[in-house]
């Protein structure tokens, strides 16, 4: 079920209506709710694959209540390395599997030797790397004594299920997420209303600029060898537009969805491309990925302590991995290595928290020193964007060899429709440079005069309606 889509808009009045009528009941059954419309949620996808979410779900709540039970470090390693096994094992297999017998099978036959080792033809479960993350996060926090294990099998097993951000994020921390399904909640008017107004930008993001980014995006990526190299230029453009339209207009959706239902879900995207160097838009940019990885692999490889060899290794490491982690492709790895390369410099002259603060906060314009650094940064990430889009690295270096071209300087070949899209990508980065010390970009709008602000909330449901692209569904339901 896709949020932009009418069944969404059908399941979830229901469900909302539902879930304040038992307010006054038990928390017990809010939650139990929360399950049941989860993994109904899940299941119009494919329900064969809700028995997958439930194991894992039984698997992890099983080692945390054993891991409560014993203080011998040998037991809980091996509890640990249990829910590790199980969660990566099925990551590993249903994702990866068939990367590493193509790239071994490969291998042999590079040096001569034919080997007949047959792929599978398996489904990639939506939403596999996120849940699998999430439920991982409890375990580990469990195990190093930063949680207490549940006894509520139902709330965990909505912690793990909460359909709003099940399928693509934000990938919830137990420690934060978990918790408030133990509370009661109340109905907070503002705060509904506050999540409609994130819901709204969400869907402008996905319907009007990442739909309609995906439409030219994908004809120029997939006929770049005819495209002359300004064209490649704008090819890349709309991807990178279509990318942050269609990932962070999930985000906003998803926490707009769980703040309807009283619960507070962690910020994924903080306007990342107004950021001054690669590590400022790490930090901004899938936040819940970023920071997973940080605490849970950066961190306990020894972070940026220790000598030079290991600074530089576990830099590599983790954007090898976060790039691997999107895809069982070669391109997503060089993606990852690509942005391990602009971060060094950085890291290595300790300027890497340097831009920690809101860019030109206060002000209408930046420095001049903060927009060289802005276009700087935002080109290097369209650059390795191109890695991203692209279905093989053969055809992203194509892409990029074609781009500089002597046709890069000639005027792009485009239609009415790209032009229009042009516009919008324009009026869209106003608005979210307008808004960038909020929340979300439109967080604030209530301050404006209701005749101003009901005026901006038809004029982005009628470009909604005028400018809805061909659907397409969430790139990150791949991953």
């Amino acid at each position: 079920m896709f949020f932009n889509s009418l069944d969404f808009a059908i399941f979830l009045p229901i469900v909302f209506t539902l879930y304040w009528l038992i307010n006054s009941k038990s928390i017990k059954l809010q939650n139990f709710l929360i399950v049941a419309a989860s993994y109904f949620f899940y299941g119009c996808w494919d329900y064969r694959f809700l028995s997958l979410i439930l194991f894992s779900t039984i698997v992890d709540y099983t080692v945390g209540r054993l891991l409560a039970q014993t203080n011998d470090s040998k037991k809980r390693n091996l509890l640990l390395w249990i829910s590790i096994l199980v969660n990566l094992g099925f990551l590993g297999f249903f994702k990866y599997y068939n990367f590493f017998i193509d790239n071994f099978v490969g291998a042999f036959s590079f040096f001569g030797k034919e080997m007949s080792i047959n792929s599978l033809n398996i489904v990639l479960p939506v939403g596999i790397s996120f849940y699998t993350f999430q439920t991982l996060s409890y375990t580990i926090d469990v195990y190093k004594k930063k949680l207490e294990p549940t006894k509520d099998f139902i709330a965990f097993t909505a912690f793990v299920s909460f359909f709003p951000q099940l399928v693509a994020g934000p990938i919830e921390r137990a420690t934060h997420l978990l918790p408030q399904f133990y509370k009661k909640r109340k109905f907070d008017y503002a705060n509904a209303i506050n999540g409609m107004r994130q819901i709204l930008w969400g869907l402008f993001k996905k319907v009007v600029i990442a739909d309609n980014c995906a439409e030219f995006a994908n004809v120029i990526f997939n006929s770049y060898e005819d495209q002359s190299g300004s064209t490649l230029v704008l090819g890349a453009l709309f991807f990178t537009f279509q990318i942050y339209g269609d990932f962070s207009g999930y985000s906003d959706i998803a926490i707009g969805t769980a703040r309807l239902f009283g619960f507070d879900l962690m910020k994924n995207f903080a306007f990342p491309y107004f950021s001054r160097d690669i590590a400022e838009f790490w930090r901004r940019w899938h936040i819940s990925l970023s920071t997973w990885f940080r605490d849970y692999l950066y961190i306990p490889l020894g972070g940026s302590r220790g000598t030079l060899k290991f600074k530089i290794r576990n830099v590599f490491i983790i954007f090898l991995v976060s790039g691997f982690w999107h895809g069982a492709n070669w391109t997503f790895i060089v993606w990852g290595g690509l942005n391990a390369l602009y971060f060094l410099p950085i890291m290595l002259t300790n300027k890497n928290r340097s831009n920690l603060d809101i860019v030109a906060k206060g002000k209408w314009f930046p420095k001049l020193k903060d927009l060289l650094s802005i276009l700087i940064t935002f080109t290097l990430t369209v650059f390795a964007w191109i890695f991203f889009r692209s279905n093989s690295v053969t055809d992203a270096l194509g892409y990029i060899s074609n781009i500089f071209d002597t046709t890069l300087f000639s005027i792009p070949t485009l239609s009415q429709g790209a032009h229009h899209t042009l516009i919008l990508i324009v009026i869209f980065t106003a608005i979210e440079w307008i808004g960038r010390e909020g929340e979300f970009a439109i967080s604030k709008i209530y301050k404006l005069p209701v005749y101003l602000r009901w005026s901006f909330y038809f004029a982005i449901l009628l470009l909604m309606f005028v400018f809805t692209g061909k659907e397409q569904a969430f790139i990150y339901f791949q991953f």
